[in-house]
C-alpha cells in the first residue's frame, strides 16, 4: 500500500514562479526614466515604497509623476521610510496628498533635542509596481546622488523592471504594506482599483520575489545567498555596498573558493561612510587566504546590492549583506533563474571589475601575521554570533502613519495649527 505525502505550501519566498521578463537598469539614468514613464503612463494604480525620497530634482519629477496620475483618477499609494526620508516640507507632502495620493509614513519618530531615535529596523526595500503589470525592485532611491552629474559622490547602483506573474506576487505584498496590513492575511476584496487579472506569461526566467522582516522571514534573502553559494560550481560575483555577513556565509564563501570555485567580492573602495570599508577590510584576510578574489570599485561610491552565481541564479534589492539588512531591516529582492539576466549581469560587473576597481592582494606574511590573526578571530565571533544579539535589541512595534487630507489642506490654507506631514493621524495597522 503506497503512502500518500501530507501536502506542504511553501513560504512565499520559496516558490520559483515561471514566465518572467527582467530588464537590468543601471544607475540612476537609466532606473529614473523608466520609472517615470511608467508611472506617467499608469491607467488604474501606483504602488511605490522607498527608503529614501528627497525634495531635490529626482523627488521634485518624481512628485510631478505622482500628481499627474493621481489627478487623472489613478489610484496612487507611496510609502516612505521616516529616518531615510525625515526632511519633506509641508507643501511637498500636502500637495500629493490633497491631490489624492495616501502618502505613507513609515515610523515618523519624534525627534529628541534635535536627534531622531529610531535608527533600527528601517523601512530599506525599494519597490514600484504600475497596474499591477510592471515592477521595479532594487537599490536605487529618489535622490540626485544616483545620477552622474551629482559628481564624485554619485552612487554606482542597480535596478530592475520585471513583467510576468512574479509581479502580481510583489503588487500583493506591496499593496498590504502599504495599507498597514502587513504580516495579517490579505483581505478576500482589495478595496479601490487594484483588482484585476494575474500578469500573462511575459518571458522565460523563472523568479522568486523575496524578503525579510522582523516575524516570519527573518533570514531568507541570506538563506538563499547561502543555499546558492553551496550549489556553485565555478563562478560567484557579488557587489554589495555594505559587506559583512555573518559566519554561516562567511564560511560558505570560503568553502566555494577552497573547492575551486571563481569567488569574487565587489566592495566599495571610495565609501560615503569611513566605517563601511574599514568593517570590510576586517574580512579581508579571512577570505583572501581561502582564495576568495576581492576587487574595490574606486570611481564613485557604490551603493549595488546585486549578486550571480553560476550561469543562471542572480539576485537584485534593497538588501545589504551587513548587520542592519541581515537582521534589521524590512527587505526585498529578487531572485532570478535565467541564463540570458545571468549573462548580462556579469558583463556589466567584469567591466566594473577591469575598468574601474583595485584588486586587493594578499599581505605577504610577516611580524604581523599574529596581530592579523588575533582580529581575524575577533571578527569571525563577531559575525558567528551577531544574529543572537540582534534579537535582544529593542523590537518596537513600527507603524505606519497616513498623512491625511485634512492636515495638509489646513497647511496649504494657513490654517492655525496646520502642520503638513507632521500632522499625521496613525493609520491602523503595523509594518510588515
Amino acid at each position: 500500500m503506497s503512502l500518500r505525502r501530507p501536502t506542504f505550501t511553501p513560504p512565499r519566498s520559496s516558490r520559483w514562479v515561471p514566465g518572467n521578463h527582467f530588464e537590468l537598469l543601471e544607475n540612476g539614468e537609466e532606473f529614473f526614466p523608466r520609472v517615470f514613464d511608467a508611472i506617467r503612463a499608469a491607467q488604474r494604480e501606483v504602488v511605490l515604497e522607498t527608503f529614501i525620497l528627497f525634495e531635490d530634482k529626482i523627488g521634485k519629477e518624481l512628485h510631478g509623476a505622482l500628481l499627474a496620475a493621481a489627478d487623472r483618477g489613478v489610484e496612487v499609494h507611496v510609502l516612505v521610510d521616516g529616518f531615510g526620508s525625515p526632511d519633506l516640507s509641508d507643501s511637498f507632502v500636502g500637495q500629493l496628498v490633497n491631490a489624492g495620493v495616501r502618502f505613507r509614513i513609515f515610523d515618523p519618530g519624534r525627534r529628541f533635542m534635535g536627534q531622531r531615535l529610531n535608527l533600527l529596523r528601517r523601512m530599506h526595500r525599494k519597490i514600484v509596481v504600475v497596474d499591477g503589470e510592471l515592477g521595479f525592485i532594487g537599490g536605487i532611491n529618489y535622490s540626485a546622488d544616483h545620477v552622474a552629474d551629482f559628481g564624485p559622490e554619485a552612487k554606482q547602483d542597480y535596478s530592475v523592471a520585471m513583467r510576468g506573474p512574479i509581479v502580481a506576487q510583489m503588487h500583493r505584498f506591496a499593496r498590504e504594506a502599504v495599507l498597514g496590513r502587513g504580516g495579517r492575511k490579505p483581505q478576500q476584496q482589495p478595496d479601490g482599483k487594484a483588482q484585476q487579472k494575474e500578469p500573462a506569461t511575459a518571458g522565460s526566467a523563472d523568479a522568486i520575489f523575496v524578503t525579510r522582516d522582523n516575524h516570519h522571514h527573518t533570514n531568507d534573502i541570506e538563506r538563499h545567498y547561502r543555499v546558492a553559494l553551496r550549489s556553485a560550481r565555478h563562478r560567484v560575483v557579488i557587489a554589495n555596498a555594505y559587506f559583512f555577513p555573518g559566519y554561516r556565509f562567511i564560511r560558505e564563501m570560503r568553502r566555494a573558493a577552497k573547492r575551486g570555485v571563481d569567488v569574487r567580492l565587489i566592495l566599495q573602495g571610495q565609501p560615503d561612510m569611513a566605517i563601511v570599508r574599514t568593517a570590510a577590510s576586517m574580512l579581508y584576510d579571512h577570505l583572501l587566504r581561502a582564495g576568495v578574489r576581492i576587487y574595490e570599485y574606486c570611481d564613485r561610491p557604490l551603493h549595488g546590492k546585486v549578486a550571480l552565481v553560476d550561469d543562471e541564479w542572480s539576485t537584485v534589492g534593497s538588501s545589504n549583506l551587513d548587520p542592519l539588512s541581515l537582521s534589521l531591516n524590512l527587505e526585498a529582492n529578487v531572485i532570478i533563474r535565467d541564463r540570458a539576466f545571468n549573462d548580462h549581469l556579469y558583463g556589466r560587473l567584469s567591466h566594473l571589475m577591469e575598468n574601474s576597481c583595485k584588486q586587493i592582494k594578499p599581505q605577504p606574511s610577516g611580524r604581523f601575521d599574529g596581530l592579523r590573526l588575533m582580529r581575524s578571530y575577533l571578527v569571525f565571533h563577531l559575525m558567528r554570533w551577531f544574529p543572537t544579539w540582534a534579537g535582544w535589541l529593542p523590537r518596537h512595534q513600527p507603524t505606519i502613519t497616513m498623512v491625511r487630507a485634512a492636515a495638509a489642506a489646513a497647511e496649504a490654507d494657513g490654517a492655525p495649527g496646520g502642520s503638513g506631514a507632521k500632522s499625521s493621524t496613525p493609520n491602523a495597522g503595523a509594518a510588515a
